[in-house]
């Protein structure tokens, strides 16, 4: 029950954190949409063509919030969930990665994002881009990759904690 409820508020902050950023400023996460639509906001001149899909600050950003987010699970996972092995920080931790990345790809992309118009970029609005799924559903499947690597750290730390 504490996991489910872990869950939950991880899901919440991160709403709280992605929605009103994205609904504030599309072209501040420009680097979210899929590629026809980033391509077309360069050639409107809302953005510049790079060779990354990240820039440095998009890196930045993403990696801090992994920093905070290994922190916070590794005191979570002793502190409230009492993890004391290796794999039940890894564990936990990897559940609530998931909770969040699905949540994101099922709710806040495939529903939010494909139907809104509020992240509708101007100049951009007729493309069909913004109903494709599959893109969101790709994107989560890498972002369940990659946070093997945040919750193995989170594993360590709390064996080592323990």
């Amino acid at each position: 029950m504490i996991l489910f409820i872990e869950c939950l508020i991880a899901i919440t902050l991160f709403s709280l954190i992605v929605v009103p950023m994205t609904a504030k400023d599309p072209i501040g996460v420009i680097s979210d949409y899929p590629p026809a639509i980033r391509k077309r906001c360069v050639e409107l001149g809302m953005t510049k063509e790079t060779t990354n899909r990240f820039e440095a600050k998009d890196l930045v950003r993403k990696g801090a919030a992994i920093i905070v987010l290994i922190a916070v699970a590794a005191l979570v996972m002793v502190k409230i969930n009492h993890a004391q092995t290796f794999l039940q920080g890894f564990g936990y931790t990897y559940i609530i990665w998931m909770a969040i990345t699905w949540f994101d790809a099922l709710v806040l992309d495939c529903g939010w994002f494909c139907h809104s118009k509020r992240v509708r970029i101007p100049g951009t609005e007729d493309m069909e881009e913004y109903h494709d799924f599959l893109f969101h559903i790709k994107q989560s499947c890498i972002g369940s990759l990659l946070g093997l690597p945040a919750c193995a750290v989170v594993g360590l730390v709390v064996m080592l904690m323990a």
